[in-house]
């Protein structure tokens, strides 16, 4: 592996440690020293290279690719850190841990943490876990839930329990549960939602998903868990399994129905939302609730639940009173 260079393009070559490793994370942990803000954008710009082949952030590597570095710059010894001005301290999320071995941790993660930092966030949640945790010597994300939404979450602490993970996801062995809150009379005790999705950029540059044959295979099954009739709107929550794991599946699915998903603030209803906010709804009413899997290393069948969060519960109590 060639040392690296802030004058010059640098070359790295991937060992097994960091096979199977997203290359923003690759980058961040070897590039000591250089802003994640830097990071991310010689990403975007195409400067980063694997194989002589432009790659985006979420693109994972292989032992034996060649990483072509642009020339870089790190923070200057006089630059304070944005630890020490508390007006733009990160904020911080406490992270209820519902379990954890010596190969994973299932954590519970709030509302509002994001999963990782990049784009403007400066802590996600695996950075704050490394941060309290320095002598950990493998932390990785297993999969990704949305900043707005809350739940259960697989963190990796080897990388044997990391791809034999991955391969349960690739493979559909992997049971996700979702407790949603939609708009509008839901009649059917279950209903299998096939509809393609396509992923999209808009004009800004915000990523977007829509309905369209062209888009890649998407499966929904949506369960009636209970209903308000009577409420104006009427309004329904259900249990949505995953038995695929596309971006915004089941915020698109539902929206594309007609069912809009409470709070949903890309692909809702914003009058709606307003009018929920004003009633005590503020977040995005999306919850991973349950995941049943195989434990990577003994094989025994792991099922994991985060109850609702107090928002959530209280927000329903409250349409029941």
């Amino acid at each position: 592996m060639n040392e690296l260079s802030k004058d010059a393009v640098s070359w790295l070559t991937v060992g097994d440690e960091a096979a199977g490793q997203r290359i923003d994370n690759f980058l961040i942990r070897s590039l000591k020293g250089v802003p994640k803000s830097h990071v991310y954008r010689i990403l975007r710009s195409g400067e980063v290279r694997i194989n002589k082949g432009r790659v985006g952030p979420d693109t994972r590597l292989v032992a034996g690719d060649v990483v072509r570095i642009p020339p870089i710059r790190t923070a200057g010894p006089a630059a304070a850190p944005i630890e020490k001005h508390t007006a733009l301290r990160p904020r911080r999320f406490p992270v209820p841990i519902l379990f954890e071995d010596e190969a994973l941790i299932v954590v519970d993660k709030p509302a509002g943490l994001a999963v990782h930092g990049g784009s403007g966030i400066a802590l996600g949640l695996i950075e704050q876990l490394r941060a309290a945790r320095p002598a950990a010597p493998f932390l990785e994300l297993v999969h990704r839930l949305d900043r707005a939404t809350s739940g259960v979450l697989l963190v990796a602490k080897k990388r044997s329990a990391l791809v034999a993970l991955h391969a349960q996801l690739r493979e559909g062995r992997v049971d996700k549960r979702y407790l949603v809150l939609v708009r509008g009379p839901w009649r059917d005790a279950k209903r299998k939602v096939d509809l393609p999705l396509f992923k999209f950029s808009t004009r800004d540059g915000e990523r977007r998903v829509r309905v369209e044959d062209a888009g890649r295979a998407a499966v929904t099954t949506f369960r009636r868990e209970r209903t308000w009739p009577r409420h104006d709107p009427p309004l329904a929550l259900l249990e949505a399994e995953l038995e695929t794991g596309r971006t915004h599946q089941i915020r698109v699915h539902l929206a594309h129905l007609g069912h809009p998903l409470a709070g949903d603030d890309k692909y809702g209803d914003f009058a709606w939302n307003k009018a929920l906010a004003r009633q005590g709804l503020k977040r995005m009413f999306l919850h991973a609730a349950r995941l049943r899997f195989e434990h990577p290393a003994s094989g025994k069948t792991m099922t994991l639940a985060a109850a609702l969060p107090d928002e959530l519960a209280g927000f329903l109590e409250a349409l029941a009173t």
